[in-house]
This record gives structure tokens, C-alpha cells and sequence, in this order.
């Protein structure tokens, strides 16, 4: 049986860099931006606050910071060389932008959220929290964070209905996801997009969808 799944070094800043440089967004992957920005526009206030989950090199955050320009951002990601790439390729919006460094598993990250917010975003970041517990634990956070009427979205890979591969536990069916959004409190949970879907060949880097619950 194949294994559906990826490794990777987030504190090590040559990988990190090598890893950006990679994971260029694809049309597809734009197409998930876009998804999440539309979202935003639609739940939240045009000044909304907005606190990514993972920002990693900041790819959706440039596309955000561009499209809704009277929004403010905050980027949190446990690696250090990240937050480094992130506030580079941000630095023209740099004052609209807050980086936080945290670990959404191992410590209460939102007591570190200055700002009353309007929108939590992420996008495959998620799935490398290990499995089904620690996804909880952020989406119950997440909740509890966010402003009446606020919205989650969180764009990740995720395991496709009917495949015989074997995938890491960090990616789950999405119907999984929509019942641990609804036990934590959400509302009106469900799945906007599903982009590159693959079940008999697929790679690590492919089935990925965008999750919307609102607060």
C-alpha cells in the first residue's frame, strides 16, 4: 500500500528557503487563495483583523494584504526562518503586518493575539499538527478566539474518500473536519473548493480543499 504523506525541517533554514523557492503557488493554488479572500469579504468587516495559522513564506498573505487593502494581518508560524522569509517578502505592507512565533500545539497561542479578529486563515499547515487531536485543540481555539460571526478557513491536504493508499494521520476525510468544526462550536461548516483531486496516483503535494466554518 502506498504512503501519502511528507517530512519536512522547518527550523532549518536551508531547507526552509529551498522550500519556498519550490512551492511557488501553482494556478490551482491561487485558485485557493482567491477562495479564501472571497470568503473573507463576504464575513468579514473591510478592517477585519486577520490571523494566518502557519504563514510560512507568505504567499497568501501578499495575495490578502493586495486584494483587501483595508485589512490587518498577523502571520504566526513556530519556525523562526519562515517568519524571516515571510517579513521579507512582506515588507512593503509592513505596517499593516504583525509575525507572532508560537506552536499551536504545545502553548496557548491565541493570548498572544493583540487585535480583536475577524478572519483565521490557513493553508496546508494543519495537517503537520499529527492527527485528529491537535487539529481539534486548534479548531477549539480558533472558535474561542475568533469575534461573533467570524470565519475560519482553512485550506490543507486531506485523505480522499474511497482510496486504498495509506496517508499520514495529519490528512483526514473532509467529512471529519466538518464534524470536529461542528463539536467545537462552529456553524454553517462546510467545504468550498476541492482542488487537484487525485485517488489513484497522488502525490503528497495534491488533494488539498478549503474548509469554511463560521463563529
Amino acid at each position: 500500500m502506498a504512503f501519502v504523506g511528507a517530512q519536512h525541517e522547518f527550523h532549518n533554514t536551508r531547507f526552509v528557503r529551498d522550500w519556498a523557492d519550490r512551492f511557488v503557488p501553482s494556478p490551482e493554488r491561487i485558485q485557493l487563495f482567491d477562495t479564501i479572500i472571497d470568503s473573507i469579504a463576504n464575513h468579514a468587516q473591510a478592517s477585519t483583523h486577520v490571523v494566518e495559522l502557519g504563514i510560512g513564506p507568505a504567499y497568501l498573505a501578499e495575495r490578502v494584504l493586495e486584494k483587501l487593502p483595508n485589512v490587518t494581518y498577523e502571520g504566526i508560524d513556530f519556525s523562526e526562518p519562515m517568519l524571516e522569509i515571510a517579513a521579507e517578502r512582506l515588507a512593503s505592507y509592513a505596517s499593516r503586518v504583525t509575525f507572532t512565533q508560537a506552536d499551536l500545539v504545545a502553548e496557548e497561542w491565541g493570548a498572544k493575539v493583540t487585535h480583536p479578529v475577524g478572519a483565521i486563515v490557513s493553508t496546508w499547515a494543519l495537517h503537520d499538527l499529527g492527527g485528529e487531536v491537535n487539529t481539534t485543540k486548534v479548531y477549539r481555539d480558533c472558535r474561542n478566539l475568533l469575534m461573533p460571526g467570524g470565519v475560519l478557513l482553512n485550506g490543507d491536504f486531506v485523505k480522499p474518500d474511497d482510496t486504498s493508499h495509506d496517508y499520514e494521520p495529519g490528512r483526514f476525510l473532509v467529512s471529519r473536519h466538518l464534524d470536529m468544526l461542528q463539536e467545537v462550536g462552529f456553524e454553517d461548516a462546510q467545504c468550498l473548493i476541492y482542488l487537484e483531486k487525485e485517488i489513484d496516483n497522488p502525490t503528497a503535494a495534491q488533494n488539498y480543499v478549503c474548509l469554511q466554518a463560521v463563529g
